[in-house]
């Protein structure tokens, strides 16, 4: 083989090698699952795990800001109303489903065999763990979701009471006296933060309404409240501010717990953990 030969050989060696990696990369690429959320939760989780190339819907709760951490980023994407029409027209290869999510559209995804993955509310951050792997593996990135389960961890440890201080009564409540019992993740939260919840002596299972007497009867010495919405016009929300609160001022103190945090998990307890520290704090008087 002459020298031109073998240099015009090698040249087009590394022009198949270098075309081959680049249409592999292509491919692999292109080899990522797309996908549609219908749940705030699984939102939230989605857009800290996958590409947002492969984000091609979230549910339309998530732009709300009253249930919602991720609502100004959430109206930088595409939603869906959460019909089976708008999602199929999307062509997703996986969807995010809850348990509350619309049954018609979950079977008519299921007719198509578009695979579905369905969540439910966690009970523990053992169990919310165990979810967040389940989205970052379903959109081809479980490293991010271990590195996400990291920064709650992180926040977690933050958040936590000093070694030796007391732990703090108190209950979450929310519009319409709805409270989170034990055996929740906000439960596991609030001890994690330094709290006694005391749903309880309530009568309080695991979900459930505490009535306004009960609570002025034998309040807690913090009520990690909700927000009312401005000139809200409900009673469920009106009792929030209802005079008989401020009538226990001086035997219970009141902090800001907003409803958005409640049911989710993933980043949702970052922002949760460190507003139960603040809380404990605030009723301590610790400095931060």
């Amino acid at each position: 083989m002459t020298g031109l030969t073998r240099r015009a050989a090698v040249g087009t060696g590394l022009a198949i090698g270098l075309a081959g990696g680049l249409a592999g990369g292509t491919a692999k690429a292109r080899a990522l699952p797309r996908v549609v959320s219908l749940n705030p939760c699984t939102d939230a989780v989605l857009v800290n795990v996958a590409d947002r190339g492969q984000i091609l819907a979230l549910s339309h709760y998530a732009r709300d800001a009253r249930q919602s951490t991720i609502a100004g980023v959430a109206r930088t994407y595409p939603i869906t109303y959460e019909s089976a029409e708008e999602v199929i027209a999307l062509r997703p290869d996986v969807v995010l489903t809850a348990a509350h999510s619309s049954p018609a559209t979950r079977a008519a995804l299921k007719r198509l065999k578009i695979r579905t993955e369905l969540f439910k509310v966690p009970n523990s951050w053992i169990e919310n763990q165990a979810q967040i792997r389940r989205i970052a593996d379903a959109v081809g990135h479980p490293d991010r979701g271990e590195a996400l389960i990291a920064r709650v961890e992180a926040a977690m440890a933050q958040g936590a009471p000093r070694p030796g201080g007391r732990p703090v009564t108190a209950l979450v409540f929310q519009p319409n006296g709805f409270a989170a019992g034990h055996g929740t993740l906000v439960d596991e939260m609030m001890r994690r933060a330094g709290f006694v919840n005391v749903a309880e002596r309530y009568g309080l299972k695991k979900w459930g309404n505490v009535s306004l007497e009960r609570l002025l009867d034998d309040p807690p010495e913090v009520l990690l409240a909700g927000q009312a919405a401005p000139n809200a016009t409900t009673w469920a929300e009106h009792i929030l501010n209802h005079p008989a609160l401020a009538s226990v001022g001086p035997r219970m103190r009141r902090a800001v717990f907003p409803e958005r945090l409640l049911y989710c998990g993933g980043p949702v307890l970052i922002q949760t953990a460190a507003v139960l520290a603040t809380a404990r704090r605030q009723v301590l008087g610790e400095s931060a």
